[in-house]
């Protein structure tokens, strides 16, 4: 048996009843971190914009549910891939949910093995896909929206394996996009895409025999060497899935440990207007994907990590306040972070940075984050992802009740059905 036939039937297979306390717990965070995320971000004026262009068939409220729960960089992430999956496995899930009238604790068990599908094919590119340019939670999204939506569909192992082989052939997404609105159409399209070849496995459509492994699957087609081992080991004991972890700040996984260090610097009681210069040292992703010292808008400024330092050091915080238009345009904001600059140590250990600031007076202060608020080690608790929830749903249009939601996504276990999960998410399948 080829490793994704094996990976195929394992997970069509898996039961809620047989899976450990720790996937089980990830799910249900994962229900209320991204519903939440997707309620919060449908407010942003390009997801209008996206959903003035698209319709509500249900591949286009998969891609649009995808969108809002990303687009404010807010959802999740799994450090060791450098991927957010929640965002494109959950609206794919909530649609085929619906659409097969699942139950609560189905959707909650096809969260779990989407994850983990998703997450095991990154493993087993990493690190060199992401490095060469491709962006992984797109590209390794739209095998976890697959396995997600072909549970709830009913698929076999047989018939997942196919769903893989429909997905494998639709796998896209450009590191390119990051900082513009590029990045969420590649999350929604891999959302739409697992999605759709859940759908066309179910109505009997053959996918390739060994869309991962085979000669030009997706492992053999990687510019760098791959770990084909990621696909099986510890399957079905081991679950990947509970080391990804729901977001703390709105900004990427590589600027969670410069918002630390950040607050810290300002906790230490220094002024703005003393600092003479900052210095990020990290390893080599944090210059490669954050280093923008004059953001164009925005949505860059999500990704730039002399923003999100001058930002976090001036308010105190990290919101998506912090990385509005107006805080952009905030003069003092622009100015700190003018001198604020990013040096490559590979010592740093992913997730973590060394800052070196200065004063005019000369007085310096350097300290090391070895781990960022919100990774391994240091992830939120369920009392501030509750409160998370809650301030992603006060800004929501209307805003909505965060303890109803966390109520909702805590009776799908009990066995509330999906429905009511799929209904609370801003798109609805048909119905607008």
């Amino acid at each position: 048996m080829s490793a994704e036939a094996r990976l195929a039937g394992t997970l069509a297979a898996a039961r809620w009843d047989d899976l450990p306390e720790a996937p089980r717990r990830a799910a249900r965070r994962m229900a209320l971190n991204i519903a939440a995320c997707a309620i919060g971000g449908a407010t942003d004026p390009d997801v209008a914009r996206f959903a003035a262009v698209l319709g509500r068939s249900p591949g286009e409220c998969a891609y649009l549910n995808a969108l809002a729960a990303n687009i404010l960089d807010f959802d999740d992430q799994h450090l060791p891939t450098v991927m957010h999956p929640g965002s494109v496995v959950v609206p794919a899930a909530a649609v085929a949910a619906e659409l097969a009238g699942a139950g609560g604790q189905d959707l909650l068990a096809a969260l779990a093995c989407g994850t983990e599908a998703a997450l095991r094919v990154a493993l087993a590119v990493s690190p060199g896909h992401y490095a060469a340019g491709f962006h992984i939670t797109a590209t390794c999204g739209v095998f976890g929206a697959a396995v997600a939506a072909g549970r709830l569909l009913g698929l076999d192992g047989a018939r997942m394996l196919d769903a893989l082989g429909h997905a494998a052939c639709q796998s896209a997404g450009l590191v390119a996009g990051l900082g513009a609105a590029s990045k969420g159409a590649g999350v929604g399209a891999a959302a739409r895409a697992g999605l759709e070849a859940a759908l066309l496995a179910r109505a009997g459509l053959r996918g390739p025999a060994a869309p991962l492994t085979g000669a030009f699957g997706f492992l053999a087609v990687q510019p760098a060497a791959t770990h084909p081992a990621a696909l099986t080991e510890g399957l079905g004991e081991d679950w990947d899935c509970v080391r990804n972890l729901p977001k703390p700040f709105p900004v990427g996984v590589v600027l969670h440990p410069v918002v630390d260090a950040a607050l810290a610097l300002r906790a230490a009681g220094w002024a703005a207007e003393a600092i003479a210069g900052a210095v990020l040292h990290g390893p080599a992703l944090l210059r490669q994907r954050a280093d923008r010292p004059a953001p164009r808008d925005a949505r860059e400024a999500t990704v730039s990590a002399q923003h999100v330092f001058a930002a976090a050091f001036l308010r105190g915080r990290l919101t998506p306040a912090e990385l509005s238009p107006a805080a952009l345009a905030d003069p003092a904001i622009r100015g700190l972070a003018a001198r604020v600059s990013v040096a490559v140590d590979q010592a740093v250990p992913q997730g973590g940075v060394r800052l070196a600031a200065r004063r005019a007076d000369g007085v310096a202060h350097e300290a090391m984050v070895p781990v960022g608020t919100g990774l391994p080690g240091r992830e939120m608790d369920d009392a501030l992802l509750a409160a998370k929830a809650h301030s992603l749903l006060a800004s929501g249009a209307p805003p909505q009740d965060g303890a109803a939601l966390a109520a909702l996504a805590a009776a799908l276990e009990a066995g509330a059905p999906a429905m009511a999960f799929a209904a609370a998410l801003p798109f609805r399948r048909m119905t607008g």
